[in-house]
């Protein structure tokens, strides 16, 4: 028996605990994500390259269980290295995991371009934000035949909480912000999750906030940084982006060395040998070992073990993976290839929630007709409210939870005359 856990971790939100089920509450919360179709949904999201374009690039999907993959590593590696784990009190890699699987199934079509596209639409109702939408889906959305979201336990639900700031916390001087919140109506799952505690007065909505995570939070933000770091690096390498020309000019530029030992001269090191796969393999295994646990006393620490410690990393991994993660949004996040088809991305989200704003946000008509532009079931949950701030959140969940590919068959459909056909699914 793991005792690392207590009632107040395995808390449903519903309240009390679910028993008679031969699998423990974390292995029932990671089984109900994995059935989902947010979850399937990743496998057509963008990560970096758009999906679709070629089979070998990652998607939101693959990028969510090669996460999940380094995330259990962790809590492996922890249980056997650290002295303050032992075999009956350690972190449970399925809790672990079940975040890590989670921590992106709220984001929408094309990528971190699509997010800021939404979060701009939804500027006067309340912003859009990837890791709110997973907050939301988790407890109001997903799963539940009634879109009630999928109950989850108190330790999960808080796991995947990798910002406690709202919105409204962060509008400042009638500027809404960029990114890092949550939404101001999920105030009830934020204080859920603390126990009704209270934020140290030290902790201001923020960054300084936002680093107040459990353990499993801060492991599945470090198993984030390790595959975004890494595995970009081999899927730019292999489409082009990164070759030893574009790292030397970026490193001239940067003022980052090259020499050997160096993360860039590593890596040069790497592609000239045609072995960026096992650099990025090996790699990973480093940073799993890079982390440790302390011991923190906080205002949580006392009810939950899950705050009773601190994942420290060691400080040339961090650096390293910070200069990964530059070198890849500066040579190919910020390239003009990429940048134009985030351009359409966005255009083609502007234009949908444009004619989905005027027919039922707004209540007006399109050419002074009344079409019905959404299937059944959004149409009459939209319309059975008058609250225009919650018809545009769902329309905002409609156009969130779209594929690329969905995404992009659903603009054609209502602006590109030559296609579409009456027989097409459109759910």
């Amino acid at each position: 028996m793991n005792t690392f856990y207590n009632a107040f971790d395995t808390e449903r939100l519903s309240g009390g605990e679910f028993e008679g089920d031969y699998r423990t509450p974390f292995q029932v919360d990671r089984d109900r994500v994995l059935h989902t179709p947010a979850f399937r949904k990743m496998q057509s999201k963008t990560q970096v390259f758009w999906s679709g374009e070629y089979d070998f690039y990652r998607t939101r999907l693959t990028h969510s269980l090669e996460v999940a993959q380094i995330g259990r590593s962790i809590c492996h590696w922890l249980k056997s290295s650290s002295e303050l784990l032992r075999d009956d009190f350690y972190i449970d890699s399925e809790l672990v995991e079940v975040a890590c699987l989670s921590h992106d199934l709220g984001h929408p079509p094309y990528g971190h371009a699509g997010e800021k596209s939404l979060n701009f639409l939804m500027a006067d109702y309340g912003g859009f934000e990837g890791n709110a939408q997973t907050l939301r889906l988790l407890t109001e959305r997903i799963f539940s035949t009634k879109q009630a979201g999928m109950n989850p336990t108190r330790a999960f639900l808080d796991g995947v909480l990798k910002y406690k700031t709202l919105w409204s916390e962060l509008k400042s001087e009638g500027r809404a912000p960029k990114n890092h919140f949550i939404y101001d109506q999920q105030t009830q799952y934020l204080d859920w999750a603390m126990g009704g505690n209270d934020f140290p007065i030290e902790l201001t909505p923020g960054k300084s906030r936002d680093s107040f995570k459990s353990i499993e939070c801060q492991i599945m933000d470090w198993a984030d940084d390790t595959a975004y770091s890494l595995n970009d690096l081999a899927d730019s390498y292999r489409a082009g982006f990164l070759n030893i020309l574009s790292i030397e000019r970026w490193a001239e530029k940067s003022g980052q060395p090259i020499t050997k030992g160096s993360p860039l001269g590593d890596l040069l090191q790497a592609i000239r040998g045609n072995r960026v796969e096992p650099f990025v393999g090996k790699r990973i295994g480093q940073y799993i070992k890079a982390a440790s646990l302390r011991e923190d006393v906080n205002v949580m620490s006392g009810m939950t073990n899950r705050y009773r410690y601190v994942l420290d990393i060691d400080e040339n991994a961090r650096r390293e993976s910070e200069v990964y993660k530059r070198l890849a949004y500066e040579v190919v996040f910020l390239s003009p290839e990429l940048k134009q088809l985030e351009h359409k991305g966005d255009y083609m989200l502007t234009r949908l929630w444009e004619v989905l704003k005027t027919r039922y946000i707004d209540g007006g008509t399109i050419s002074g007709s009344d079409f019905q532009l959404l299937p059944e079931v959004d149409a009459q949950e939209i319309e059975n409210t008058e609250d225009a701030n919650v018809r545009a959140r769902l329309i905002c969940d409609f156009l969130a939870g779209m594929t690329d590919g969905y995404a992009s068959r659903f603009y054609k459909r209502l602006f590109v005359p030559d296609f579409g056909s009456i027989g097409d699914l459109v759910n």
